[in-house]
């Protein structure tokens, strides 16, 4: 075995450029790091050294990657999990190891499976923390960079290659009104069209679901307002004549609002599944494969 340079290198600074990759800004990553920005750039220069190479520029809105920087991203990528795994063992205790873990997802998955985390899980893990984040347009990015670590959503958002996704659990829809709106207990699809809607922005400022499903049937709502979360919708309805299409599960738990009832969605606003999202570089990761294996838990549960 050919180690020649490896004995010679400081791995830490692999860590270093890791994380500087994905900040792409010194102060950002210096923070994450528990480092100073000093320290940060002294460490930049012994990589550029270390590699012959730039391997991050300065641009006007921070570092962008030169092609070998590109190249060893790729490689830190898949290496460092596996390194950190092989360090601290094959498997995980969840009452003896540390680990937090981020969550990207949207207000439903966070209603539904937040409150569970805190009752079913953290108090038999207790050196776990789990932080919930925001759904947001860059979410898959943020993913195969490792800034997340799991990503929750409908099955029918866009999800890039090499990403690997799970249904956990099955969801209907239904349809939320004022309460004084002369609908019966469910809505044709005929008065569903005719109606005006408040939307609720999941990806590239659309709500796929119920929407990509409707376009390919030949419907499209009439969209009048977009709101980032799906309590806000629920909010919005009282007193007007607008319809909200939410998950029911999560609209179960705001019927005691005032002002607003449910009513069934039309049969061509079908149920749909809930995903879970991860990088396949963590697929045999120990840590990585508990929180799969505890959210698939959760979702058998709901």
């Amino acid at each position: 075995m050919r180690i020649t340079h490896l004995r010679q290198a400081d791995l830490n600074l692999l860590v270093v450029f890791a994380v500087l990759a994905e900040e792409r800004h010194v102060s950002r990553a210096a923070a994450r790091l528990l480092l100073s920005q000093p320290a940060v750039s002294r460490a930049l220069q012994r990589l550029r050294g270390m590699f012959h190479d730039d391997l991050l520029v300065r641009t006007g809105t921070g570092y962008e990657p030169t092609p070998q920087g590109q190249r060893l991203m790729r490689e830190l990528e898949t290496m460092l999990p596996r390194l950190d795994r092989l360090l601290s063992g094959s498997s995980f205790d969840p009452q003896v190891e540390e680990a937090t873990f981020r969550i990207a997802a949207t207000d439903n998955a966070s209603t539904l499976l937040a409150p569970r985390v805190c009752r079913d899980v953290l108090p038999n893990a207790r050196k776990v923390r789990v932080d919930f984040t925001v759904f947001r347009p860059e979410v898959f990015e943020d993913l195969a960079h490792g800034r997340v670590d799991l990503v929750l959503s409908a099955e029918n958002v866009e999800i890039p290659s090499p990403l690997v996704s799970e249904t956990i659990f099955e969801e209907d829809f239904v349809c939320v009104l004022a309460a004084e709106s002369a609908y019966k207990r469910r809505l044709t699809i005929k008065q569903y069209m005719a109606a005006e809607h408040i939307a609720i922005s999941i990806q590239g400022g659309t709500q796929t679901i119920p929407d990509k499903p409707l376009v390919a049937q030949g419907y499209r709502r009439r969209v009048v307002m977009t709101v980032p979360y799906f309590h806000a919708a629920i909010r919005s309805v009282a007193g007007t004549e607008f319809i909200a299409t939410v998950p029911k599960r999560l609209a179960l738990g705001e019927t005691h609002l005032a002002g607003i009832r449910l009513v069934a969605a039309p049969a061509e606003v079908a149920p749909f599944g809930y995903v879970m999202t991860w990088h396949p570089r963590v697929n045999t990761d120990a840590a990585h494969a508990w929180l799969r294996e505890t959210v698939r838990q959760m979702g058998r549960t709901l």
